[in-house]
């Protein structure tokens, strides 16, 4: 059994490479496609992909169908939500910072230069 803190490390391990989020881009974007067709979005060998859509199945964020000798990858994006609840407290952190420094900001004095 896989436990949450495990499955958040498979997560954000995927999210990580820039190749595996190029990947996910491409299925938001442009819907399931077969392996060979995001492959050609990419200079690297097929296997190497393949070893990348692994990663990226196994963090549950694609799903893979058969389609006759074809395997079809399609995005699954649910897990994307553990990634924003992750995020959402240093979102407001951040926001919050930014909001302090636009009242500090508002409060200082125009400059006089004219």
């Amino acid at each position: 059994m896989v436990t949450t803190g495990e499955r958040e490390d498979r997560l954000f391990a995927a999210l990580a490479n820039g190749t595996r989020r190029e990947v996910l881009r491409l299925l938001r974007d442009e819907g399931p496609q077969p392996v060979q067709t995001l492959a050609d979005h990419f200079d690297m060998r097929r296997p190497s992909l393949s070893e990348h859509l692994k990663v990226l199945r196994e963090a549950g964020l694609v799903a893979e169908e058969r389609s006759g000798r074809q395997r079809i990858y399609r995005l699954e994006a649910v897990p994307l939500a553990e990634v924003q609840d992750w995020l959402s407290p240093y979102e407001r952190f951040w926001r919050d910072r930014l909001k302090s420094l636009g009242a500090l900001l508002d409060r200082m004095p125009d400059d006089e230069r004219s």
